[in-house]
């Protein structure tokens, strides 16, 4: 088992930031890319953004472009999520997720289901 653990989401006016940060333990393992998503009150769970790190390749959904940056460190098995310019909006509790299995991948993985291990989440709440 991988066990994924997310940290430093919280409570943030409109315009502000917040860096949240994900550890993947467990079982040896490798990983391929590691993303982030989220899910407001009533919505289903969203693309945010995503690293592969063979290429480095990033991706991003449309909504966050600009605002958030996706960074980390494949050897220690550590992914960030730098979020500016935080809106209402932006509201959810984000989970990290790895690929586990996809080797050789170079392309960004957008979707829920290139993901073979997931967090708990940490909740993001955005005022105005």
């Amino acid at each position: 088992q991988v066990q994924l653990v997310e940290s430093g989401g919280g409570l943030v006016q409109a315009g502000g930031s917040l860096r949240l940060s994900c550890a993947a333990s467990g079982r040896t393992f490798s990983s391929y890319a590691m993303g982030w998503f989220r899910q407001a009150p009533g919505k289903e769970r969203e693309f945010v953004a995503t690293i592969t790190w063979r290429s480095g390749s990033t991706g991003y959904a449309d909504s966050v472009k600009g605002r958030f940056t996706i960074s980390g460190d494949n050897a220690k098995n550590v992914v960030y999520l730098q979020m500016n310019s935080l809106k209402p909006e932006d509201t959810a509790v984000y989970y990290c997720a790895v690929n586990t299995v996809r080797v050789g991948v170079r392309r960004p993985l957008l979707s829920e289901h290139d993901y073979d291990y997931w967090g708990q989440g940490t909740q993001v709440t955005v005022s105005s």
